[in-house]
């Protein structure tokens, strides 16, 4: 269903079945699925191409030469039922690519409100990616990755499959992260090692300085000292104040993961 406020350009091809809603704008040369849905006020600029059973939600913006839902860069993908959910108010730039799942994924891509992807970013199959997160020029994220709200991914940076990312994390441009990162961290050095906090980052999103000192604390203790990190963990959460930002660290440290975690060099 095409809705009547919306305005497509000659050029454009809108496949029979594809959801288009008010006021969208789809510009010269683009290519719409028949199962893609557009949500009220969406734009697509010129030569975007938005396949298979993709969802964008409203006011997001797409530059030209994006390529949205088209089959991921899996050898396992067999074309089983996949799917892409983008979330409301992203801008995404030239040349992005988002894949939609896998079946050994979930079958599930995930991006979710306000996010900022610029020109050539990729984010692979099975993705969970929060809000509010900055992907700098170049970012290439693999498949299986789950990205927390606030972060900032600097250029060329580099995301292994099956990492963490928690909340608020600052990335280093041309940063490869093979490791968990802890929820405000900051990642350096070629091959990542955790730099400190991103007190800059919380700072900015209003965090006060009693609550940025406990912070600063609980992370001394869980990266120093005797014993395992999640030794540490564990004991630390027995004594840990009721503060936001440490309980976040916390959860992360002690969740289910595969993955070994970025810590200080």
């Amino acid at each position: 269903m095409i809705d009547p406020s919306a305005q497509i350009h000659a050029t454009a091809i809108v496949a029979d079945g594809a959801s288009i809603g008010a006021d969208c704008r789809i510009g010269p040369y683009s290519l719409i699925g028949a199962e893609v849905e557009l949500a009220a006020g969406v734009r697509l600029d010129s030569h975007v191409v938005i396949a298979g059973d993709t969802q964008i939600g409203e006011g997001t913006r797409i530059w030209p030469f994006a390529s949205i839902g088209s089959e991921p860069q899996d050898l396992k993908f067999a074309g089983e039922k996949s799917r892409v959910r983008i979330g409301r108010n992203n801008m995404i730039r030239e040349y992005v690519t988002v894949n939609p799942g896998t079946r050994g994924g979930g079958g599930l891509t995930r991006i979710g409100d306000g996010n900022l992807l610029m020109m050539q970013v990729h984010v692979a199959h099975d993705c969970d990616i929060g809000s509010n997160i900055v992907f700098a020029n170049g970012v290439q994220v693999a498949g299986h990755v789950v990205i927390h709200d606030n972060a900032v991914l600097g250029s060329m940076a580099g995301i292994h499959q099956f990492v963490r990312l928690g909340r608020g994390v600052m990335v280093g441009a041309g940063v490869i992260v093979v490791s968990d990162v802890i929820p405000y961290g900051t990642v350096t050095s070629a091959r990542a090692h955790l730099g400190g906090l991103n007190l800059v980052g919380l700072k900015r999103r209003g965090a006060e300085k009693p609550a940025l000192n406990e912070l600063r604390s609980a992370y001394k203790q869980l990266f120093s000292g005797n014993g395992a990190l999640l030794d540490r963990a564990r004991a630390l959460a027995d004594q840990a104040p009721e503060n936001p930002y440490v309980q976040d660290v916390l959860e992360f440290v002690l969740a289910n993961s595969d993955r070994s975690f970025c810590t200080p060099k």
